[in-house]
Parts: structure tokens; C-alpha cells; sequence
């Protein structure tokens, strides 16, 4: 009967700690947001190609992330009554960091390419390759954090039954 109590304990608050947005997921949420912005407010016509990577390396994220801040500060807004809100954007989107996966063995990224390999594309599909990568990281540290709970939690039962 214990046993019972605290295993259904642990799932109570295992499945309280999955439904509250995590400050990282939000983070992620404002950032897909300020690039749909991003997208309606940025020059296309005589702008500037940028390389977009493409076929992310997993554990490898950093490294992609850096060649597209990179490409961020060179976009322009269409207009210039945009400026003010297009910069905080920028601000905001550069500010991204895919963070390592803490409990797993670092790689080397060289597998990963540099920046000036990839592909020359508008800024509107510069974007979206950006955004491709905003919501893999999301799912990969949403899937993490689960198998970190699960973890723990099986972790937990084993010690109260010996």
C-alpha cells in the first residue's frame, strides 16, 4: 500500500511538472513568435542572400545557431517605419542559445560545416530554416526533460522497494 502511495505520488507531480511551461519553453515560444515578425517586416526585394543551414547535425546545434545569428544582423526591414520593432526583434532572436544537454557526453562537432558551405537563400527562407531549427531544439529539450522525470522517477520507486 506504500508502495502504491508513493508511486501515485510521483506521478502526480511528475505530470505537474510537465503541464507548467518551463521559462526555457517559453523562451522558445517568444522567439518562433518574433520571427513570424521577423518574416512580414524584412526586406526581400535587392536584399542581401544569406547561407542557410540546412540538415542540422544533431548535439551539433551551437554551431548552427552561430552562422544564423550571423545571417540576423545582416537583415533589413522593408520599411523604415518598421525599424524600431524590427531591431528589438533582432535583439531578441539573437539572443538565442541552444543550450547542451546536461548528462550527455559532449560531441565535436566537426561533422558540422561552416557557415560559408551552406546554401545562399532570401531572407524570408534564411527565417525559416531559422525557425526549423528553434522548434527541433524545442522538441529535443521538451523529449529530454521527459526522459529526465521518467528517470528519476524510476530511480525513486526502485529505492523504496529495497
Amino acid at each position: 500500500m506504500k508502495r502504491m502511495i508513493i508511486f501515485c505520488m510521483l506521478f502526480f507531480c511528475s505530470t505537474m511538472v510537465l503541464t507548467e511551461t518551463s521559462p526555457r519553453r517559453a523562451k522558445y515560444r517568444q522567439i518562433l513568435r518574433k520571427i513570424e515578425e521577423l518574416e512580414s517586416m524584412v526586406k526581400e526585394k535587392d536584399a542581401e542572400l544569406l547561407y542557410t543551414p540546412e540538415n542540422f547535425v544533431d548535439g551539433c546545434e551551437n554551431t548552427t545557431v552561430t552562422c544564423f545569428k550571423k545571417g540576423i544582423l545582416k537583415l533589413q526591414p522593408a520599411r523604415s517605419q518598421d525599424t524600431p520593432k524590427f531591431t528589438k526583434a533582432i535583439r531578441i532572436v539573437s539572443r538565442f542559445t541552444a543550450k547542451d544537454k546536461v548528462g550527455f557526453p559532449h560531441r565535436q562537432c566537426n561533422a558540422t560545416p561552416p557557415c560559408e558551405s551552406y546554401e545562399k537563400k532570401t531572407p524570408k527562407n534564411f527565417l525559416k530554416g531559422f525557425e526549423n531549427l528553434i522548434q527541433m531544439v524545442s522538441r529535443v529539450h521538451s523529449s529530454w526533460v521527459l526522459s529526465v522525470i521518467l528517470q528519476t522517477t524510476a530511480n525513486i520507486l526502485i529505492l523504496h522497494l529495497y
